[in-house]
């Protein structure tokens, strides 16, 4: 038995180019105020506060976060490809199951998250080489973020489930309101109140909660299959498993991504205050690109996913190309744009201009080789949306993480300067590149279509 069916929506249906558009742009938008969550941080900080306390906001601090958080996120990617093809599949019974399922995952990972990030925030900052005059200020900031870990899960689960049934704009509204509200409340924390650091995380944790808590008034207001009932909230086995199978690798390769950049920090750190300040300040505006390449990725994975769920296996991988196409347009732009107006950019997180000098020449050296990443981010997104996932994250391990770890670790021997370490990212986008490359064109990623 199916169960009742549901909606259908445009994903699965008409000009591919037009819907892949419609599907993007929220989540372009929504990818953007989520990132403004920490960089409104980085500039109200960076300009009240000073450069330590900027360091301390972003930079390593950032990456740190992303250790535990990442891997959760990539488990709700798993709960994301599940619904999507229940959803194409216009299964409404399993839709219903597969939300409650993820609901109950993702409370009891932002438990976990807030556990586990308080406990280990200091020793995981000194492992990095965190510098001695930005750590105090780094742990007190990390740990509030961390109380908070439940409304970050929370809301990227909640967006996934809404992106799973071709509704990317419901949770822009909701993160659009918390990113407004993490504007007001830092400027009135930090600026007029004069808590430092501590006071802007505590502006982002209440604003997390807000999205939080819209996520779930909406979820339970729908009137379709799609209902969240709060006694319902479970987990169901089958999909449980279902969901670990394409998430948990993700949350892995989540980790290890996060491992490798953590390295890399330690290894930017060695240069003392100033290059950390000037790689946290360019870490904001570098956010820029992954907005764009992130939000086509999530928008690719659901619409081959419900495509795929659908039996129009054509159909998804004409989206494929059309994607890729889009992203390929959209880079050049955005490394166009970072030469002609990045110094201004930089300008907004950095004042020191020692600082700001250190930060444009890493601008300059970096953004040239962002073409070489997008078919990472693409490729495995369409081959996780048929519900494959590990084969992408040994990719993805080997390419990102053991060979940025084994260049930092070799490379420096010969050769000492910052742009000696930068250089491991390129050379490990173009490798994984030509990896999942290969494996999407030859590894009959499509052949095995699950029934529903």
């Amino acid at each position: 038995m199916k169960g009742r069916t549901i909606n259908s929506n445009g994903i699965t249906e008409g000009v591919i180019w037009k819907q892949l558009l419609a599907f993007f742009f929220p989540i372009l938008f929504g990818t953007f105020f989520q990132q403004l969550y920490n960089t409104a941080d980085a500039i109200i900080v960076g300009q009240f506060l000073g450069k330590e306390a900027l360091a301390a906001v972003g930079g390593g601090t950032g990456t740190a976060i992303n250790l535990l958080i990442g891997f959760f996120t990539g488990l709700s990617s798993g709960a994301t490809v599940i619904i999507s093809q229940h959803y194409g599949a216009k299964n409404g019974e399993r839709v219903s199951a597969s939300i409650h399922t993820s609901i109950a995952l993702a409370l009891s990972g932002g438990l976990i998250i807030s556990i586990l990030g308080y406990v280990f925030t200091r020793p995981l900052l000194v492992a990095i080489g965190t510098p001695d005059d930005v750590l105090p200020l780094a742990v007190s900031y990390m740990q509030i973020y961390f109380l908070g870990g439940i409304p970050v899960v929370m809301y990227n689960m909640g967006a996934g489930i809404f992106r799973a049934m071709g509704d990317s704009r419901t949770p822009f509204y909701f993160l659009l309101a918390s990113c407004l509200t993490n504007i007001v409340l830092d400027l009135l924390f930090v600026g007029v109140f004069g808590m430092n650091v501590e006071g802007a995380a505590i502006a982002t944790v209440i604003s997390q909660l807000l999205s939080m808590v819209l996520i779930f008034v909406t979820l339970m207001r729908r009137k379709d299959e799609s209902k969240l009932i709060i006694r319902k909230i479970s987990f169901d086995r089958t999909l449980l498993r279902q969901i670990l199978m394409i998430g948990f690798p993700a949350g892995i390769q989540s980790i290890m991504y996060t491992i490798s950049n953590l390295i890399i920090q330690a290894a930017i750190n060695q240069y003392g205050t100033d290059t950390a300040a000037a790689w946290a300040g360019w870490s904001k505006l570098d956010q820029i690109f992954w907005m764009f390449i992130n939000a086509f990725s999530i928008a690719i994975t659901t619409f081959v996913g419900q495509n795929f769920g659908a039996g129009k296996i054509d159909r998804a991988k004409k989206g494929v190309r059309t994607v890729t196409i889009m992203s390929a347009v959209s880079t050049f732009v955005i490394e166009a744009g970072y030469f002609i107006v990045g110094r201004y950019g930089l300008m907004l997180f950095i004042t020191d201009s020692a600082v700001l000098e250190i930060g444009i020449s890493i601008m300059r050296y970096i953004v040239p080789w962002y073409i070489t990443y997008i078919a990472i981010e693409l490729l495995s997104g369409a081959i996780r949306g048929v519900g494959k996932s590990f084969v992408p994250t040994l990719i993805s391990v080997f390419g990102i993480c053991v060979l940025r770890i084994l260049w930092i670790y070799i490379v420096p021997v010969f050769d000492t300067s910052l742009f000696g370490v930068l250089f491991s990212y390129p050379f490990s986008w173009i490798v994984t590149s030509l990896l999942f490359i290969i494996y999407y064109f030859k590894g009959h990623i499509y052949e095995t279509q699950k029934k529903h």
